[in-house]
């Protein structure tokens, strides 16, 4: 008879793991989950950019974690249907290595039009947003959050159940409001709509916005097993957008999501790249349940791993921290191990801890990095 439980004997899944860490509760080991968005999976796969980019994303995910044995985490968007929106796009080759994209969208008696290039080597990219005259964005916006737009979560149930316990896979509610604009418009414009006076019509904007997004949720709480969501970050950081204009346009809609989240007895997690050491304390406020990916720098400003934890205060779990260039890619396996070690110790004794990268692992980085930080991750328990 054992008198007492041994810990040891549980047999813990990547996305138990994973989920473990969000509710703050110890697993067998810490998980240890690399942000493999684009390059990685391509190169496991074998593939070219153009290639990837017609892969399910799920997918190609759940071949880069479970070829390195690692937990890590993924999102997912249910199809979105408007019986009012007519769509058409044309592919055309430019080069032998370009291809170039161009989207019609025609929305009652509007029409909008997007064009993005293609190459092998890199992610595609827009060079032509949708809404080229400010005056126009109320039409959008009124295609985008129309009450006729119906979720469809077949294809999120399918890649939930096929994904399984490799990794944690996340429905995503896509970008915070003023990434929701900027994608629209564009960074730049977006800044100057923001500080030209419109702070009426953007209020009535986020609000739509928020009951999207709210109904959304529920929709899927009855629809999915799904038990965590996820919010990207396009411009929507301190490093660009700063904090005194996060604050007062995306934080409220950030803070109503969480509280909906928490609400259905689900799971919130954040990805807020860049500097983001003035606003920790914004992130233990609104509640969310993991963020990642506090970059250290010159492209984060988290370097203080002790008053990260403090700020922290044991409410939220950090994901993170790994540098993707100077460590992954310019450094060598000692000094993965060596960076590695350096979150370890200054979270000793937390749940809420995810060995990650700070941000997406490059193209250029040496395979024994990748494994050297995996390994050295699950060297020792916590």
């Amino acid at each position: 008879m054992i008198s007492d439980f041994d810990e040891s004997i549980v047999q813990y899944t990547p996305k138990q793991r994973m989920l473990n860490a969000y509710r703050g509760i110890f697993s067998d080991r810490y998980p240890v989950a690399p942000e493999f968005w684009r390059y990685y999976p391509a190169k496991v796969l074998g593939v070219d950019m153009i290639e990837f980019e017609q892969i399910p994303h799920w997918q190609a995910l759940q071949a880069a974690f479970k070829k390195c044995n690692c937990e890590g985490w993924g999102g997912i968007s249910p199809d979105v249907k408007n019986p009012d929106v007519e769509t058409t796009s044309k592919f055309e080759k430019i080069s032998e290595t370009e291809y170039y994209k161009s989207t019609t969208i025609k929305f009652m008696k509007h029409e909008f039009c997007s064009k993005r290039i293609y190459t092998r080597e890199e992610p595609s990219w827009e060079v032509e947003c949708l809404v080229k005259d400010e005056k126009y964005l109320g039409f959008y916006v009124d295609m985008m959050l129309s009450e006729k737009v119906a979720f469809d979560f077949s294809s999120v149930n399918n890649a939930y159940f096929s994904v399984g316990e490799d990794y944690l896979l996340e429905l995503s509610l896509g970008l915070p409001f003023f990434d929701f604009i900027a994608g629209a418009m564009g960074f730049e414009k977006a800044v100057l709509y923001f500080m030209s006076g419109n702070d009426a019509i953007l209020r009535d904007y986020r609000k739509r916005y928020i009951n999207f997004n709210i109904e959304k949720i529920r929709q899927a709480c009855k629809e999915t097993k799904m038990e965590s969501f996820f919010i990207g970050s396009s411009s929507s950081c301190n490093s660009l957008l700063g904090p005194r204009l996060w604050r007062q346009w995306d934080k409220p809609f950030i803070q109503a999501v969480s509280e909906e989240v928490h609400r259905q007895e689900k799971l919130l997690h954040i990805h807020f790249h860049g500097k983001s050491i003035e606003t920790v304390a914004d992130f233990v406020e609104i509640g969310i349940d993991a963020v990642c990916p506090f970059e250290r720098p010159p492209g984060g400003d988290i370097s203080d791993l002790s008053l990260l934890r403090k700020l922290l205060g044991g409410k939220v779990a950090m994901n993170g921290n790994v540098h993707t260039v100077e460590t992954l890619i310019r450094g060598s396996a000692e000094d993965v191990k060596r960076e590695v070690r350096e979150i370890k110790d200054a979270f000793v004794g937390e749940p809420r801890l995810i060995i990650g990268t700070g941000d997406q692992v490059g193209k250029e980085t040496p395979e024994e990095n990748i494994f050297a930080m995996i390994e050295t991750a699950r060297s020792t328990r916590r």
